[in-house]
C-alpha cells in the first residue's frame, strides 16, 4: 500500500486541521480582550458591544455556511473546496486583529476591533463547519469516535498548551502583530496537510439534500440537539472565560509578572495531554450520553480550587486540578453530537453534517456572548472598566470570574444534561 494511502482519513491526519485552526484561535480567545482592554485600553462596554454585534451577523451567516456546505458538489468533495479557499483569508483576517494601527482613538479602535472581529469570525466558521462535519463521515462507530476524538482533542491540547503559554513569549519577543504572522503561517501549514490526506465519502454528497426550510425545520425540531447543544455551549463558555481571565488572574489575584503566564497556563494544558487518555479510557467503555455528563461534573468541581490561589505555586496545582475537567469536556461531546447526526441520517437518507455542525457551531459559539456578559456585569459590580481603570478590588472581580461564574455555567449544563435521551442502536465497531 502507498504511503499516502495508509495515513488517509486516518485520525492523526485528521487531527492536523484541529492543531492548525486551535493554535490562532487559543491566541486569539486568550489574549484579545487582554490586548485591547488592558493594554489598548479599550472600554470593557465597548469591547461587549463589538462581541453583540458580531453574534447578530454569525446567527445569519453560520446555518447558512453549513447548509451550503451540505449541498455543495464537486469531484473534491463537499467540505475540502471551502476549507482551500477560506486558508488566506483566515490568514489575513487574524493578522488584522493583532495589528491595529497606532495612536487610534478609542472609537477608532473600537471600529477596527469590529471590523476584523466580524471578518475573522466569519472566515473562521466557514473552516469550522467544515471541518467539523468531516468527523462524523469519516469515523463511524463509537468506539473509532472515541479513538479519533482522543486523538484529535490531544492535538487540541498541543494548539492550546502553543497558543496560550508561547503565546506571552512570542508577543514579548516581537510584538502582536509579528506573533499572529508566525501563528497564520503555522495554521496555512498544518491545515494543508490536513487536507492532504482527507479523502471524503462520494456517497454523502450524492444524497438528496431537502429544501432549505425543510432542513431547518428538520434540525430545529430536534429536541436532544438542542439540549446538547445548550449544555455545551455554558460548558464551553467556561473554556472560553478560563483562557480569557487567566491573564488578568495571574496579574490581579496571584500578583505574579508577566513573563510567569506561560508557566500558569502550561499547568492547566501540559497536565490535559495524559488527561485525555484516561478519558478515552473511560469513555469507550461507557454509555456517550453519560460519559458526557459524568465530564460536566468533574469540570464542575475543578474550578472550585482557582478561587483559593495566592501565588504561582498555587495556582500551578490548580491549574492541573482543572486539567482533568477540561480533558473531560473536550473528548465527550463530538461523541454524543456524531450519534445525533447518525440518527438524523437514518430518518431523513441524508447526511447532513454541515447545517448540524454549523447550527451547533452557532449555540456554541453564543458562548462568547456569555463570557463577555459575565465580563462585564461582574466588571461592573466590583468597578473594574480596564488596565488603566482597574477599580479598587481587581483581585475579587477576577477571583469570582475564574471560579465562582464557571462553577454556576457548569451546573447548568449538568441540570441540561439529564433531560438527555438518546435511543440509539447498539454499535460494535471498534
Amino acid at each position: 500500500m502507498p504511503m499516502r494511502q495508509r495515513f488517509v482519513n486516518t485520525p492523526i491526519m485528521y487531527a492536523f486541521g484541529m492543531l492548525a485552526m486551535m493554535i490562532p484561535s487559543q491566541a486569539f480567545s486568550t489574549f484579545y480582550s487582554y490586548y485591547y482592554v488592558d493594554t489598548l485600553g479599550l472600554g470593557l462596554g465597548l469591547a461587549t458591544l463589538a462581541r453583540t454585534i458580531f453574534l447578530i451577523w454569525d446567527a445569519v451567516n453560520q446555518p447558512l455556511f453549513g447548509y451550503w456546505s451540505d449541498r455543495t458538489k464537486s469531484k473534491y468533495g463537499r467540505r475540502r473546496p471551502w476549507i482551500f479557499v477560506a486558508i488566506p483569508l483566515f490568514m489575513l483576517s487574524f493578522i488584522m486583529v493583532f495589528s491595529p494601527p497606532e495612536n487610534m482613538s478609542e472609537m477608532g479602535l473600537f471600529t477596527w476591533f469590529l471590523i476584523a472581529l466580524i471578518f475573522y469570525e466569519a472566515v473562521a466558521t466557514v473552516i469550522w463547519v467544515n471541518y467539523g462535519a468531516l468527523f462524523a463521515e469519516l469515523f463511524r462507530g463509537d468506539r473509532v469516535r472515541a479513538k479519533a476524538s482522543a486523538v484529535q482533542q490531544g492535538f487540541q491540547i498541543v494548539a492550546l498548551l502553543i497558543g496560550t503559554a508561547l503565546t506571552p513569549i512570542l508577543f514579548n519577543a516581537m510584538g502582536f502583530g509579528n506573533m499572529a504572522i508566525v501563528y497564520a503561517v503555522a495554521f496555512a501549514v498544518f491545515m494543508l496537510i490536513c487536507l492532504r490526506f482527507v479523502k471524503e465519502d462520494p456517497e454523502a454528497s450524492a444524497a438528496p439534500q431537502p429544501k432549505l426550510k425543510e432542513a431547518f425545520k428538520e434540525t430545529l425540531s430536534n429536541k436532544p440537539f438542542w439540549l446538547i447543544n445548550l449544555a455545551n455551549s455554558f460548558a464551553q463558555t467556561v473554556n472560553g472565560l478560563l483562557s480569557a481571565t487567566i491573564p488578568f488572574y495571574a496579574k490581579y489575584v496571584l500578583k505574579i509578572p508577566e513573563e510567569q503566564n506561560t508557566i500558569l497556563l502550561a499547568s492547566v494544558f501540559v497536565s490535559v495531554i495524559p488527561l485525555v487518555g484516561v478519558w478515552y479510557w473511560l469513555l469507550r467503555r461507557m454509555d456517550p450520553v453519560k460519559g458526557w455528563r459524568l465530564s460536566f461534573i468533574a469540570y464542575a468541581l475543578s474550578v472550585i480550587p482557582l478561587w483559593f490561589g495566592t501565588g504561582l505555586v498555587n495556582g500551578v496545582i490548580a491549574g492541573v486540578i482543572v486539567g482533568f475537567g477540561l480533558a473531560g469536556f473536550l473528548v465527550s461531546p463530538p461523541m454524543v453530537n456524531s450519534n445525533i447526526i447518525d440518527m438524523d441520517a437514518e430518518k431523513t437518507g441524508s447526511r447532513r453534517e454541515g447545517i448540524y455542525t454549523a447550527v451547533s457551531g452557532f449555540i456554541i459559539r453564543s458562548s462568547g456572548l456569555i463570557s463577555a456578559l459575565a465580563f462585564l456585569i461582574v466588571g461592573v459590580i466590583f468597578g473594574y472598566e480596564s488596565g488603566d481603570n482597574p477599580g479598587p478590588n481587581p483581585e475579587k472581580t477576577f477571583r469570582y470570574l475564574i471560579s465562582v461564574v464557571p462553577l454556576i455555567l457548569l451546573t447548568v449544563s449538568i441540570i441540561i444534561s439529564y433531560f438527555v435521551k438518546i435511543e440509539r442502536k447498539t454499535e460494535n465497531a471498534s
